[in-house]
């Protein structure tokens, strides 16, 4: 299989302050993407997401290791042809328009298109943005702005798709419609790699989480792994009567959590009390696995 991101042994330090104190922002992490996957890169603030994504953008320079993309080196500008990148808080010429930008990033990427005006009119539709093609960006909110900011990364067909907190700033409806768009990506083969504090929605479209804590890639897992790792199943209910382990979630609604080795008695106790079980799942959660990976930090 083809790999899409190939980064070995990468470290990134800065000068911080006026005796040059070194800060380390990444400590040598390595890491590989395959064509077709779909990477969510898991951390809190400076733990060295975006410091990882502009090395690969071309936006900082690694102070050692290597980094790839499709086998061309990230300091080459080849390596970035056909990438969609979306940074955490995009920068557009604010004199533009939608239209105008989504334009200019076909043609820098050189796609070959029929139409340059009927494909821009495709994403600019898709993001909510056709009523406002023509309006220049410094009139746009800061959701509006990360809409077009996708749409330009998306509308050149990329190979690869790399987003730095891509829902940031978007209202719900917006997450929900750029999700479902990314998730269409995914579906038709496209590569991504991502980064996201909205937990949810990375463990809907990734098939594989990184977990980067103080510049360090601690575990990377996928959705399959987690589950097989988590002792106990969360399980959702629906009746009237209460049911020893379950607890009221809203009206007529149960939830509790229970070992594997208890599941079968819980269930039972559930169909004598009445209820209708709406759910069984394993009790995953990406933040208590994040949260495992570090705990020893935090002690």
């Amino acid at each position: 299989m083809t790999t899409a991101i190939n980064v070995c042994e990468l470290k990134k330090d800065y000068r911080k302050g006026w005796r040059g104190t070194t800060v380390s922002a990444l400590r040598g992490i390595s890491l590989c993407v395959d064509q077709g996957e779909s990477f969510g890169f898991v951390g809190p603030n400076g733990a060295g997401k975006s410091t990882t994504i502009k090395i690969l953008v071309g936006l900082a320079e690694a102070t050692a290791g290597t980094a790839e993309i499709f086998g061309v080196s990230v300091h080459k500008s080849a390596a970035r042809m056909g990438v969609g990148y979306v940074p955490e808080n995009p920068y557009l010429y604010d004199y533009l328009t939608p239209l105008e930008i989504l334009t200019m990033s076909l043609r820098l990427h050189q796609v070959q298109v029929p139409d340059i005006k009927s494909q821009c009119a495709v994403w600019l539709e898709r993001l909510g943005l056709a009523q406002v093609a023509s309006r220049p960006i410094r009139t746009f909110s800061k959701g509006m702005t990360q809409r077009v900011a996708i749409a330009q990364a998306l509308c050149i067909k990329p190979r690869l798709l790399v987003l730095d907190e891509p829902l940031s700033g978007l209202d719900p409806i917006g997450r929900r419609d750029v999700v479902d768009i990314l998730a269409e990506y995914k579906q038709a083969g496209g590569t991504l790699f991502f980064t996201s504090h909205v937990l949810h929605d990375v463990e809907r479209l990734a098939d594989r989480f990184g977990l980067i804590h103080q510049g360090e890639l601690r575990a990377v897992r996928s959705p399959a792994e987690l589950a097989g790792e988590e002792e106990s199943l969360s399980v959702r209910s629906l009746g009237v009567k209460p049911v020893e382990g379950m607890r009221s979630d809203s009206a007529g609604r149960w939830v509790g959590e229970v070992a594997r080795s208890g599941l079968w008695a819980l269930l039972a106790a559930l169909r004598d009390a009445d209820h209708v079980v709406l759910e069984v799942r394993p009790a995953l959660s990406l933040e208590n696995a994040f949260m495992r990976a570090i705990g020893a930090d935090r002690k």
